[in-house]
């Protein structure tokens, strides 16, 4: 493609963004034409966990040791309430913004992927929401973050086998023991065929004490041969300040070229 031929869809990004600019997921302020969903200030500064330079022994893993069986486990982010990771998961989940998980999702299947944490995965599989929560919202946002991941990694996503079939109260304010006591029995497996002797990765939006991630694990570790991994765009069981860690400006993906997000 000539020179002109790469010009011509920033010239059009630029032109529609005049038109209609596009806000920063995370501070609202308007995007530049190379930037997608996340301005590059934002994307520097939102705090990596650097989970998947090491997922079998992490905080985030250690929750899962003798509640679920999970081989490995990654979040971008660390979360707190409040923060910037907090309101762009906000916009995601009450503000009918699916493109928000789509994105950040292809954004996690970069990072995570440049440590050789998909090497392993040949399904994805989001977190179910109840088909009643699911009505009231529109979509789920777990499975916007998992098609993002899809199509980033190349790996095939089942948003249909796995189900919840019943939704008691959100999990939002309660305890760790309140939690687990909330997704008892809520999950269950729908074509079990489908997931034999598969390696799936789990996805959801925020881990903090790891209930539902563990209650739906334990029912996809019942069909033959499965493995399951799990991945979240951000994690809350580690204070927000004992680690942050800054993206490195040199190690910055796919923000220096315009790309489809």
């Amino acid at each position: 493609m000539t020179s002109r031929g790469h010009l011509l869809p920033l010239f059009f990004r630029r032109w529609m963004d005049t038109l209609a600019p596009r806000p920063c997921a995370v501070c609202g302020m308007r995007l530049g034409a190379c930037e997608q969903l996340v301005c590059v200030g934002c994307n520097l500064s939102l705090p990596r966990t650097g989970y998947a330079l090491n997922p079998y022994d992490n905080d985030m893993a250690m929750l899962f040791w003798h509640l679920a069986p999970v081989d490995k486990a990654a979040a971008l982010f660390f979360y707190k309430a409040g923060s910037p990771t907090a309101r762009a998961i906000y916009k995601l989940k009450y503000y009918s913004r699916p493109d928000i998980g789509y994105g950040l999702g292809q954004l996690m299947a970069r990072e995570l992927a440049a440590n050789g944490f998909f090497d392993d995965i040949n399904l994805i599989v989001p977190v179910p929401l109840s088909p009643k929560r699911k009505r009231q919202r529109g979509y789920n946002q777990s499975e916007a973050i998992a098609a993002g991941l899809a199509h980033e990694t190349g790996v095939g996503m089942d948003a249909r086998s796995l189900r919840r079939t019943s939704f008691h109260r959100s999990q939002t304010h309660l305890s760790r023991q309140e939690r687990q006591e909330n997704v008892a029995g809520v999950f269950s497996v729908a074509h079990p065929k489908r997931l034999e002797h598969r390696s799936i990765l789990l996805v959801d939006d925020v881990c903090t004490t790891g209930a539902t991630l563990s209650a739906c694990a334990c029912e996809l570790a019942k069909v033959q041969g499965v493995r399951v991994s799990v991945a979240t765009l951000a994690f809350a069981g580690t204070r927000f300040d004992d680690d942050m860690r800054p993206l490195d400006p040199d190690r910055l993906i796919g923000q220096t070229e315009p790309t489809t997000v």
